[in-house]
């Protein structure tokens, strides 16, 4: 089975509300994230990431945790791993996202658990409020 290993980051602003994202293609919410490229630290694919899909720039705090699943693309099964960070916001605006998102945006943090699609988001989005805290 191929495997896949991606960052990413859940991002609170001074509000403290959390930035959360809708994919463009298959619709689900989640925290910005994506592939780590090749001679990049993972660190800074989830920085870059966050400023791909959520258009802003952030500052990481600490590491949050992981999320592990299997998903199926062209008829090939990948297991991913998805290293999250909390982060805080730096600057920018969450409607400067790039093409992949269809929407992005600041919820408060018990509104951002209702919006997650998946229930590994959910823990860790848990998990970062008390690393927060």
């Amino acid at each position: 089975m191929k495997r896949e290993f991606s960052a990413g980051g859940i991002v609170f602003n001074n509000k403290g509300q959390v930035l959360v994202t809708q994919h463009s293609q298959n619709k689900h919410w989640s925290f910005p994230k994506g592939l780590i490229d090749p001679g990049q630290t993972t660190e800074e694919a989830a920085l870059r990431e966050v400023k791909e899909e959520g258009g802003i720039e952030a500052e990481i705090l600490d590491k949050v945790g992981y999320s592990k699943y299997v998903y199926a693309f062209n008829g090939e099964k990948i297991f991913k791993v998805v290293t999250y960070f909390l982060m805080k916001y730096v600057s920018g605006d969450p409607k400067d996202h790039d093409f992949e998102v269809e929407e992005a945006g600041w919820y408060e943090p018990e509104d951002a658990l209702k919006q997650l699609t998946f229930s590994q988001d959910k823990q860790l989005l848990k998990k970062a409020i008390e690393i927060k805290n």
